[in-house]
């Protein structure tokens, strides 16, 4: 039997939302939310603001996986946006709608009234939410002009913008939505990607419909003209298309288009995943930097985020272990690492440093009274703490203000040690290099081995 988990993508729009602003439209915004449990709910994602509109198509769509035997609850929550802060507190409130992903995905295509709270709804507003499942890899990148635009303003020429349209289920879904270049009308739009499943469900001959429109602050954008396309005819680049006005066409016999759209780039290309690398044998190394200066405190104090506890454990050990677990499933050779000396402030307790480097696998050689295997991995990491009281280890790169990367380096290759005997870390800075305490009788560096940075 299949695994019963795929990638979903949520198409929203709505339509006739409350006015909050005075003088116009609201700016809406809509946030999904999903049921964690115990009365809690953790946000997913945000589409895009729009200006002024009572009735906004979202082209930002929202994506998450559906598991066909899990009921996830989900609440659609819009909110008019009137300044650039994250929260939300601040910003009014135009309605919510809450719906399972199945019902979304058994419909297809969901629609359900706005409530302002249960019971009270938001006048005549609804949500329209659509679910396509994410099966192709791919995306479209594309780059488009235009020239020769009709002049749109009084005062101006035209704030042009484009809009595509995939045509599905016989309306025409908006698939992405450019940005605005003010006043131009020989305009170069920011290239873009947009997936193919989305841009035409997969399939190159499906319908496109392009529109080229005014830019206006109060939402009443006016369209400049339109044309049909596909993919496959897109691909042709360079491809120039006439923009056309049907009701200037109409009216006028001399009309002749209203500007020329040019695509000078468009390529699909796939777009691998993170397991795609992962399953192709991509390694990935874990390294870490600490800020080991005078600021973080004795670390024989128990105040200090180094502090060289009696059980073995401290706060950068307890993050090493959280990351360091996770990642060395994924390296090869999780028992070798690199470093990176400290450099702490003259101020600090750790000044003078006394630093030294071997070049082994961290399990072999780590400093006096470390057993084989210690330093190995971020469990060994620990283990090498509880029996080195006076080491950091496993992925630790110390590195403070006063020794930047080349000098390090430098003093890497030379082998140099001095300063206090017992503090240093394991680093991430070379294949196969350490950096560990070094005590009166600790291992010396091999003057046969240089770190590679």
């Amino acid at each position: 039997m299949a695994h019963c988990v795929t990638l979903v993508q949520l198409s929203i729009s709505c339509d006739h939302l409350i006015d909050k602003d005075i003088g116009s439209k609201s700016d809406p915004l809509c946030v999904l939310l999903q049921d964690v449990g115990g009365g809690s709910w953790a946000e997913l994602g945000r589409t895009e603001r729009v200006q002024n509109c009572s009735s906004p198509e979202f082209s930002k769509t929202l994506q998450l996986e559906y598991h066909f035997e899990t009921v996830q609850k989900l609440r659609f929550g819009i909110y008019d946006i009137d300044n650039k802060t994250p929260e939300l507190r601040d910003d009014d409130f135009l309605g919510g709608a809450e719906c399972s992903l199945g019902q979304i995905v058994s419909s297809q295509v969901l629609t359900l009234p706005l409530m302002l709270k249960p019971g009270k709804p938001a006048g005549r507003g609804t949500i329209t939410v659509s679910a396509q499942e994410l099966k192709d890899n791919r995306v479209v990148t594309m780059e488009v002009e235009a020239r020769n635009l009709d002049k749109k303003d009084f005062l101006g020429k035209s704030d042009p913008f484009l809009e595509f349209f995939r045509q599905g289920d016989g309306k025409w879904h908006l698939v992405y939505r450019s940005e605005v270049i003010k006043n131009n009308l020989n305009p170069t739009w920011k290239r873009f990607s947009v997936p193919v499943q989305h841009f035409c469900g997969g399939d190159p001959r499906t319908p496109i419909q392009v529109r080229c429109s005014d830019y206006d602050s109060d939402g009443s954008h006016d369209l400049i003209g339109t044309f049909h396309t596909s993919l496959a005819q897109l691909q042709a680049v360079p491809a120039e298309f006439e923009c056309i006005h049907p009701e200037k066409q109409q009216k006028k016999k001399s009309y002749k288009n209203s500007g020329t759209i040019c695509v000078k780039i468009c390529r699909v290309e796939t777009e691998y995943s993170f397991l795609d690398y992962v399953m192709g044998g991509c390694q990935i190394n874990f390294t870490v930097g600490v800020d080991f200066t005078g600021s973080n405190g004795d670390p024989s104090s128990p105040d200090s985020l180094h502090y060289l506890s009696p059980t073995g454990v401290n706060e950068y050990l307890m993050a090493l272990w959280s990351v360091g677990s996770v990642v060395q499933d994924y390296d090869s050779h999780p028992g070798h690492c690199g470093c990176l000396p400290p450099s702490p402030a003259p101020s600090s307790p750790l000044w003078p440093h006394q630093l030294c480097t071997h070049h082994q696998p961290c399990g072999q050689v780590c400093s006096p009274g470390c057993t084989s295997g210690d330093c190995l991995g971020p469990s060994g990491g620990i283990g090498t703490d509880r029996a080195c009281r006076s080491a950091h280890t496993t992925g630790l790169i110390l590195q403070g203000p006063g020794l930047g990367p080349a000098q390090a380096t430098s003093t890497l290759s030379q082998g140099s040690c001095t300063g206090p005997p017992g503090l240093g870390s394991l680093g991430g800075c070379g294949k196969s290099s350490i950096l560990c305490p070094r005590g009166p009788s600790g291992p010396q560096p091999n003057p046969s081995h240089s770190p590679q940075c």
